[in-house]
């Protein structure tokens, strides 16, 4: 990877809209840092909504409900109001907040940021849930000041998914070949070293879908982590046709988030300077088809 200044490392210190913890930071003060000891804290307060089942769980619609709330604010807020202990007690899976892989990817960022620690969220895909596939996730990554480089981190995977998955690899650094940002699998698909169908989630697949994950990858990199299912801009519907002018802007996207660090000024100013990238006051939610202010 590029390498990596201070200045970048500087905005991805302090806690942004999405990973500010607000009135609760003293307690996320109060948690460890290290990634092992991170992740078991962010898996004791989350559920994930599509794993409930094989923790025994049946989700009311009010607790599905919970998986489209965006700030962390908001979840510790929820958190709390399920149970008051000190965060780092873990929760009856009854008492867990549900939300899916971005979820515990933007809570364990802001427990990083909160300890000074540089991270940030990726969007991508993973490659250790359905062989073959390459399925919608988010990792977070954080910055190795002993080994001067970015590690991917999955705090997801508890060990009741890793007994089921069994994946061959550190989930505390991910290899990259095992988590594909965006960017890479938008690349790819176009150079056609990859076929498109095999990104994505459910029967949602395709090069529109890697598209619309390869724009919440650069949101995230600006620090606006969205929800998987949030839409603006020049994400692509199924049915729409990738104009080429489209693809040629998509094709930038790609090659700056492949590797954020090599242009920074370059990705921060076209995610700024661009109404198709950037995210909007109001995002189309995609699950509950009704548009949302953020």
């Amino acid at each position: 990877m590029a390498p990596t200044s201070q200045g970048i490392l500087d905005f991805y210190t302090p806690p942004a809209p999405m990973t500010s913890a607000g009135r609760h930071a003293p307690l996320l003060e109060a948690l460890p840092s290290e990634p092992a000891a991170l992740a078991r804290v962010v898996q004791g307060l989350l559920l994930h909504e599509h794993w409930a089942p094989s923790y025994g769980q049946d989700l009311s619609p009010e607790r599905r409900a919970e998986s489209h709330i965006r700030p962390v604010s908001e979840m510790l807020d929820r958190i709390l109001a399920h149970d008051g202990r000190p965060l780092s007690e873990p929760r009856r899976f009854e008492d867990r907040v549900v939300g899916v892989c971005r979820d515990f990817t933007v809570l364990a960022v802001a427990i990083l940021r909160t300890h000074g620690v540089p991270a940030r969220a990726r969007c991508g895909f993973g490659a250790y849930f359905i062989s073959g596939q390459l399925e919608d996730h988010w990792v977070c990554e954080v910055w190795n000041a002993s080994q001067a480089r970015w590690v991917l981190v999955d705090a997801q995977l508890d060990e009741h998914q890793r007994r089921a998955l069994k994946p061959d690899f550190d989930v505390l650094d991910v290899p990259r070949d095992r988590f594909v940002v965006a960017g890479d699998a938008w690349s790819r698909c176009r150079a056609g070293d990859a076929h498109p169908s095999r990104f994505g989630i459910f029967a949602l697949r395709g090069l529109w879908f890697i598209a619309g994950n390869l724009l919440r990858d650069l949101a995230a990199l600006s620090n606006m982590e969205m929800l998987p299912w949030d839409s603006w801009g020049a994400m692509p519907a199924p049915e729409d046709t990738l104009t080429d002018e489209l693809l040629a802007l998509l094709d930038r996207v790609a090659a700056l988030t492949r590797s954020p660090d090599a242009a920074f000024s370059e990705l921060r100013a076209l995610y700024e300077g661009d109404d198709r990238l950037r995210v909007p006051k109001t995002v189309f939610n995609a699950l509950r088809m009704r548009l949302e202010a953020i």
